[in-house]
């Protein structure tokens, strides 16, 4: 994935049982060289653009958004806030520019 996805995108990832990845700037040679085969399944016409069935190996991915629709860029945030607030990591010295 490239970004976040909004409500009705995620909606549409519950209904249809699947998951959303996303992987760190950068690892696109990875993504692709996990990729061992792939296969068009739908809207062939638009190539790229296709909808694929790949078989995979190591991925080096994360599930952005779950089949249950949860979402990471919801959970990530919300953990991470609270886990500052907690004080957690008033141990840890910041760099500053």
């Amino acid at each position: 994935g490239k970004a976040e996805r909004g409500p009705t995108a995620i909606e549409a990832i519950q209904k249809h049982k699947s998951a959303y990845l996303m992987a760190v700037g950068g690892a696109a040679y990875l993504v692709s060289k996990a990729i061992k085969t792939a296969k068009v399944v739908g809207f062939e016409d638009l190539g790229m653009e296709a909808i694929y069935e790949f078989d995979v190996v190591d991925m080096p991915v994360t599930v952005a958004v779950d089949a249950g629709g949860t979402s990471a860029h919801v959970t990530g945030p919300a953990e991470w806030s609270k886990r500052i607030a907690s004080g957690e990591f008033k141990g840890i010295a910041l760099e500053t520019a």
